[in-house]
């Protein structure tokens, strides 16, 4: 598996637990699993090199922000 196909199953893995916290799980515990989210959002997107996963990961980074 190349570095790429690998951040991008870190990231659906990632989704795969947000989703499953999102429906019953400690709200810290979902906050924490966005965070991440985001920085493995970025790493994928700088993998991949379309701006527009990157214009993306950075709204999904100020978006988080806001969260705290």
């Amino acid at each position: 598996m190349d570095a790429r196909a690998a951040v991008a199953e870190q990231v659906l893995a990632r989704l795969e637990r947000i989703e499953e916290l999102r429906v019953g799980g400690p709200p810290g515990e979902l906050l924490a699993e966005l965070r991440a989210l985001v920085a493995e959002a970025e790493a994928w997107a700088r993998a991949e090199g379309d701006g527009r996963a990157q214009t993306a990961a950075t709204k999904l980074r100020e978006e988080a922000e806001g969260m705290s």
